[in-house]
Formats: structure tokens, sequence, C-alpha cells
């Protein structure tokens, strides 16, 4: 699997258990956005796979559902 593709499948997957977890906790999009210091966009874009978030913005959104990165890439 070329490079890119292995992030990109990473990107969706991580954004698929932020989604998963988020409803689990009962938190609304907006909720979680404005926790993590970042627009309702952003949160939506990193939900469905198809934003580019920093490390930082994906960190502090696992951070607020009580998750960590190496669970999810794996």
């Amino acid at each position: 699997m070329h490079f890119t593709a292995l992030i990109m499948d990473n990107i969706v997957n991580i954004g698929n258990s932020i989604a998963k977890r988020r409803k689990f906790l009962k938190l609304t999009q907006p909720q979680l956005a404005e926790l993590a210091g970042i627009s309702l966009r952003s949160l939506k874009s990193i939900e469905s796979g198809e934003g580019n978030p920093t490390l930082t913005q994906i960190m502090k959104i696992l951070n607020i559902l009580g998750m960590k990165l190496d669970i999810i890439v794996r």
C-alpha cells in the first residue's frame, strides 16, 4: 500500500472512532467542537475523514473523549 493511502485510511479510521466515541458519550458535534476549541466545520471534516487535521487538533479531541491515538491507528 502506498504511504499516502495508508495515512488517509488512518485519518478515516480516526474520524470514525471519534464520531463513535462522541455519540457514546452523548456529546453533540457543536459541544465537542467547543470543548476542543475548533470550528464545527473542522470537527465535521475530521469525523468524515475528509479533513486535514493537525496532530494537535486530533490529540486535543482524543484527550477530551478519553481516547489514545495508538489504540486507533493499529
